[in-house]
């Protein structure tokens, strides 16, 4: 019934009635959730990857039923469309509420049965809420629980956010190999407790960078093949109860189709409905993502630092001014950004164990924060990545000169003398370097414990960083 004085239509639910917009494409469980959840600000439209993956999920179970015979094709024919244009992008706004919930992701299943069943009414040729025709339980939920939806949908969504973190991380890995490959010649000292260890180049520096990202690249990969089991077709708890027997590998195999992800039926449903085991693991390979990027962008700090007093080894592209009282100051603001993202992801891993963990028997009411969680996480990170990549990393230039003169001032090129001069008579030329400011070459010819020409093979750039000899021109 509409009230077409105040532009609002009435929905019943077991709770009473309510007027909501009559323009509105959500209804009154909707409504109920915009008021019972003011939490974060924030709504699940905005999270497309969600809105697409819960459409998918309702088409997949429409295409089940219709296969079954328990839903007619005018009415499935209605559904599928109404999917089709949300899995397109349409009606994300009508997706308000917010994404941390009461109700185990009820309220967004609820938003999502009530937008389809308004827009396939429209393309029946009805009002919106005229639900005797098409509703939005016992049509477009038909089958299904949120229990089962909910956390498919979510799975899926973080399964395409993952890829883009996948890609944003190759694109920084590729940068940093292109620099590992542009420093190759420059040698530095390596450090140990930030203190002068043994030489290195700047590229091998640059290429364990490039390494600690593509092995995390290969854990997020992994990661992907727990995310594609569901527990879809379980219903309420997973014993299937409401539930055509055939209806979960139907389901799941309609789902695998509309998606291209090979969505598999959980082995046991029970188990799947309130185990969150796959999110935890994929929590923690965030984790391990955010600690590698942040230590990696400490490096970066640490390494630009001064540029008079710091070490000052490499520069970083200026992006903005750094002081609005020091004139000429520049900092180092996409590290910390950086840095600031991964300490949010390492937070968001606690809040995701300790919301998996709270969960009570044959469902886990605390999934909608595991999946508001993950999907900031992994949105966050592939930002964070994309901007280290071609807001810092592309554009840094070493300072070779510096970089070459404090290897050969540093006493830690003693240690390629040690096999053979021993251990006491290095630490003696290095005590003796150290107190004078002689380089160690110069101290070591000095004392007469090695010829000048062995002294000057020993100290070789290429041998100091581990690199073959280098071929004869």
């Amino acid at each position: 019934m509409e009230t077409l004085v105040n532009n609002t239509r009435t929905e019943t639910d077991s709770l009473g009635s309510l007027e909501v917009p009559r323009k509105a494409y959500w209804g009154i469980h909707t409504a109920r959730a915009l008021d019972n959840f003011a939490i974060s600000g924030d709504a699940i439209g905005r999270y497309p990857a969600l809105i697409v993956s819960l459409a998918a999920v309702k088409q997949a179970a429409c295409r089940a039923n219709r296969e079954l015979g328990l839903l007619d094709d005018r009415r499935a024919d209605a559904i599928e469309a109404a999917c089709a244009e949300i899995r397109g992008g349409a009606l994300h706004d009508q997706f308000p509420i917010d994404p941390i919930q009461g109700g185990a992701g009820t309220s967004t299943n609820m938003n999502a049965n009530e937008v389809i069943a308004n827009r396939a009414l429209e393309l029946l040729g009805f009002e919106r809420g005229a639900y005797a025709e098409l509703d939005p339980l016992d049509h477009v939920n038909l089958g299904q629980s949120t229990n089962d939806v909910y956390p498919t949908a979510v799975r899926l969504a973080v399964v395409q956010h993952i890829r883009l973190l996948v890609a944003a991380m190759g694109r920084l890995t590729g940068e940093f190999a292109r620099k590992s490959a542009e420093f190759a010649d420059v040698l530095k000292m390596g450090r140990t407790q930030l203190q002068d260890a043994v030489p290195m180049t700047l590229g091998q520096e640059f290429g364990t960078f490039a390494v600690m990202l593509r092995e995390d690249c290969a854990r997020l990969e992994e990661g992907i093949a727990l995310l594609r089991e569901a527990n879809l077709g379980g219903t309420a708890i997973g014993t299937g109860i409401n539930g055509h027997p055939l209806y979960p590998a139907l389901a799941c195999a309609q789902l695998s189709e509309l998606t291209g992800e090979q969505v598999v039926s959980a082995e046991n449903l029970i188990e799947a409905t309130q185990d969150c085991g796959a999110f935890v693991q994929i929590s923690g390979i965030l984790k391990r993502v955010a600690v590698k990027l942040s230590k990696t962008c400490n490096d970066l700090r640490l390494m630009s630092s001064g540029p008079i007093t710091g070490l000052g080894e490499i520069n970083l592209p200026p992006v903005q001014a750094g002081s609005s009282i020091m004139p000429g100051k520049v900092n180092p603001v996409i590290p910390e950004i950086v840095n600031q993202v991964a300490f949010e992801a390492i937070g968001s891993d606690l809040t995701v164990t300790m919301a998996a963990e709270g969960g009570q028997f044959q469902l886990n009411a605390f999934e909608p924060i595991i999946g508001y969680s993950l999907l900031r996480t992994t949105a966050h990170l592939t930002a964070a990545a994309d901007t280290l990549a071609t807001k810092c990393v592309s554009g840094i230039t070493a300072n070779r000169e510096r970089l070459y003169d404090s290897v050969h001032r540093s006493i830690g090129i003693v240690t390629a003398l040690t096999p053979h001069i021993g251990y006491a008579a290095s630490a003696r030329i290095a005590k003796h370097a150290l107190q004078t400011g002689q380089p160690v070459a110069e101290v070591a010819t000095e004392l007469g414990l090695l010829a000048p020409e062995t002294v000057r093979a020993l100290l070789a750039p290429h041998r100091l960083a581990g690199l073959p000899s280098p071929t004869p021109a």
